[in-house]
């Protein structure tokens, strides 16, 4: 099996290849390839791959640049930072995807399923580009909670982080309150700007202002203690941690 990845980050490009070659030692594996015109010259110069591993976001642009200038029927799953929301609509077109940071389980699920249907992709690119391109998003600036009878307005600013216990949410303010949300993690997440909440895991959003120690950890995982949290054992796993430290440079 001929693997071709397309990848503008090299930390990224290391996991992904270590992770198919565990999984699949099979594997041919070719790249790295990090741009629209290094892709669209190695695809004019070599035959075409069994399977392609393709960023959607490279250096030099979005890829399905790539697939307007080189017509090709090779499957391909699109890894990705977007949101989940918007990544559901690549199913409906089959196509496959990986969002980042790349889940083994996943990664192996995407290429057996391949493998067993062997199955040329037909790639919609118009729709895709529509569905990523950048919209305007309306995060929101303030949140509405209950506490007892009293109805309150909690500015965004004044919020320290989100937690998710025994399924209900939680708001957690800087001053230590905290207020019942009516509506999961996964939908506060979709509602706050990623610039100024990180999801450190299934438990917890927080805030870079929440934060009070980060820690090395076992297994290249990190541990994050938080201002208004009393769990000492927020752990961050290996394949988030880049991305952390990422939100945490910007």
């Amino acid at each position: 099996m001929r693997i071709l990845l397309i990848e503008d980050e090299k930390p990224a490009f290391k996991l992904l290849k270590k992770q198919i070659e565990s999984h699949f030692p099979d594997a041919e594996i070719f790249g790295n390839l990090d741009s629209i015109a290094s892709s669209i010259s190695w695809f004019q110069q070599n035959p075409a791959p069994d399977l392609i591993f393709c960023d959607i976001q490279l250096a030099d642009g979005i890829s399905f640049d790539i697939f307007e200038k080189v017509k090709l029927s090779t499957p391909i799953i699109f890894t990705t930072a977007f949101d989940q929301y918007a990544i559901k609509a690549f199913q409906v077109n089959a196509i496959d995807y990986l969002l980042k940071p790349i889940d083994p389980i996943d990664l192996e699920r995407a290429v057996v399923k391949f493998k067993a249907n062997q199955i040329r992709s037909t790639i919609e690119l118009d729709v895709l580009k529509d569905l990523l391109s950048p919209k305007k998003v309306n995060y929101k600036s303030r949140f509405l909670v209950r506490y007892g009878e009293k109805i309150q307005s909690v500015p965004i600013e004044d919020i320290s982080l989100f937690s998710s216990e025994e399924r209900i949410t939680f708001l957690h303010t800087h001053e230590g309150k905290k207020y019942v949300l009516e509506r999961t993690l996964e939908q506060t997440e979709a509602q706050l700007n990623p610039t100024d909440f990180f999801r450190l895991n299934r438990k917890y959003l927080c805030s870079m202002s929440s934060i009070d120690g980060i820690f090395s950890y076992s297994n290249s995982r990190l541990k994050v203690t938080l201002k208004n949290s009393k769990d000492q054992d927020i752990l961050i796993s290996r394949e988030k941690v880049s991305a952390f430290k990422d939100w945490l440079d910007r």
